[in-house]
């Protein structure tokens, strides 16, 4: 019972707290999962974020899913599932009657502005832990060069970063076990 209770609130701070939907609310999810409950590590949290990148949908269900089940099974499975969605929409219904009331105030104005940096760091606090994981597990080199590749794919060649992830997949299980 203590696991449903944590998976679920978990799963609601995380999501209630990420304005922004799935990218902002991956940092605070990784808080969550790695570090307070320590339901996955590091380098098993980057597999998952990385597996859910590549299938159709939100990413923050796909990550409670899985999360949810590997703590217990079915029932975790659905807490940690209503957990993510439940908020996310009635706050969605809420602010939106909201900010459509008051959209011309630059109070509403600021607060959405002003919240963006902060997203920002999240997000760079995340991408600074997955990088210091891929280092220690590939190498400096090779996670640059890989990076690098990734950039060049998605930014100069436009293929859909599923496809670059698919590749990274691909590579990775056929290759790097052989390094």
């Amino acid at each position: 019972m203590s696991s449903l209770i944590d998976l679920f609130l978990g799963f609601f701070l995380s999501n209630v707290l990420g304005y922004g939907g799935g990218p902002a609310s991956i940092p605070l999810m990784y808080q969550e999962i790695v570090n307070h409950y320590h339901w996955t590590s590091d380098h098993q949290f980057s597999n998952l974020l990385a597996l859910g990148n590549t299938l159709p949908g939100p990413i923050a269900t796909k990550i409670a899913a899985f999360v949810g089940y590997d703590v217990a099974g079915i029932g975790g499975a659905l807490i940690a599932l209503a957990a993510t969605v439940i908020p996310s929409a009635v706050a969605l219904i809420v602010l939106l009657r909201i900010m459509q009331r008051y959209r011309q105030s630059s109070v509403v104005k600021g607060m959405t502005l002003l919240v963006q940096p902060v997203i920002a760091i999240l997000m760079l606090l995340l991408t600074w832990q997955m990088g210091r994981t891929s280092i220690h597990s590939l190498g400096l080199w090779q996670s640059i060069i890989i990076a690098a590749i990734a950039l060049w794919a998605m930014e100069k060649r436009k293929i859909h970063p599923a496809f670059v992830i698919l590749c990274a997949f691909i590579y990775g299980g056929a290759v790097v076990p052989h390094l």
